[in-house]
């Protein structure tokens, strides 16, 4: 058994090429939905109802991501108690670290067994937001409703932090640091845009993703590693969403980001030397948007395209567009052979 059946279900690759998968007991009558989920999960976690939780009604789906060398799933469900054990493990060859995000909801009561014959060691009892798991090792969880992002990742990729792999097991973060809140935020938008980021963007968000998780439990464990570059990359990323969602607010700028995102303001400038500064990569995007528009939109006026982008006045935005293009938003238009 391989990670290529945790959630079978409908097939497909997406536009971007990435295959993916997806499952759901909605089509299930009531009785059965619980255990479709069970069988559908069962060769790599087992999930342990009571006679009472097959008799109710039972919500899950899984959509599944074939990133590179990482597995990303996205899962919602509603509670359950689920056991990977010594029998299952011996049984299949599942070996990658489980990287646990929850979102919404949270697990609890989580326990580990090292060995038949040795006590059980509990890892956490308060509910928690991220877990990380060797997969090659026991555990025992309540996990409540929720929505739970994973990132499934080879053991190459943990010893860059973790010298001993099988050491993360178990651990957990409460999100409460700042890379936690990081990686939440990084990890909740990955999940709402993976299915039309590009390839080599997927690709690169959710190894940022996985390496940031890797590294906030390494600094937890007081380890030396990558947290800073990982750290940088999600931050980047964060910066990078947020001018993207408001760009179209003319007080959009480098002191409202500051003031949105509570980053010190090095920080913030270091990350957009390489574009002149945070205030050029802001209005590079917005003649970027513009031009678009222009081409797109030939009916619509260029008053309209300069405010739809943020900028503050037609003139401003005529004289900015020249700068940038060389010519007129007019004249870009008619060159563009779509004008009328």
């Amino acid at each position: 058994m391989s990670l290529r059946d945790l959630a079978t279900g409908v097939r497909s690759t997406l536009q971007n090429g990435l295959p993916h998968s997806h499952f759901s007991v909605q089509a299930e009558p009531p009785q059965r939905q619980l255990l479709a989920w069970r069988e559908r999960v069962g060769h790599v976690i087992d999930v342990l109802p009571s006679v009472a939780d097959t008799e109710r009604p039972f919500s899950a789906a899984i959509d599944r991501y074939e990133v590179g060398d990482i597995v990303f799933t996205d899962c919602r469900s509603d509670a359950m108690l689920l056991e990977r054990s010594l029998a299952r493990i011996s049984t299949d060859t599942v070996r990658n670290y489980a990287f646990h995000v929850f979102p919404e909801g949270d697990v609890e009561d989580i326990t580990l067994r090292h060995a038949t014959t040795m006590p059980s060691k509990s890892a956490s009892t308060g509910a928690v937001k991220f877990l990380a798991l060797d997969m090659g090792q026991p555990v025992r969880m309540r996990r409540n409703a929720c929505r739970v992002l994973t990132f499934f990742v080879p053991g190459a990729l943990v010893e860059q932090i973790f010298p001993d792999p099988e050491a993360i097991h178990g651990r957990t973060m409460h999100g409460d640091t700042p890379i936690s809140r990081l990686a939440m935020a990084h990890v909740a938008a990955l999940g709402q845009d993976i299915a039309n980021l590009s390839a080599p963007a997927a690709q690169g968000a959710v190894r940022a993703g996985a390496q940031l998780l890797i590294a906030g439990f390494g600094k937890q464990a007081r380890l030396s590693g990558g947290a800073r570059a990982a750290a940088r990359a999600a931050m980047f990323g964060q910066v990078r969403r947020y001018v993207q969602a408001n760009l179209h607010r003319a007080e959009l700028s480098p002191e409202s980001v500051l003031t949105a995102l509570r980053m010190p303001r090095p920080t913030l400038y270091r990350m957009f030397q390489h574009e002149g500064g945070l205030g050029a990569y802001i209005r590079h995007l917005r003649l970027r948007h513009a031009a678009d528009d222009l081409v797109r939109y030939p009916h619509l006026m260029v008053t309209d395209v300069a405010y739809g982008v943020g900028f503050k006045s037609p003139s401003d935005f005529t004289r900015a567009f020249r700068r940038a293009y060389g010519v007129s938003p007019l004249e870009f238009r008619a060159s563009s052979g779509k004008a009328t």
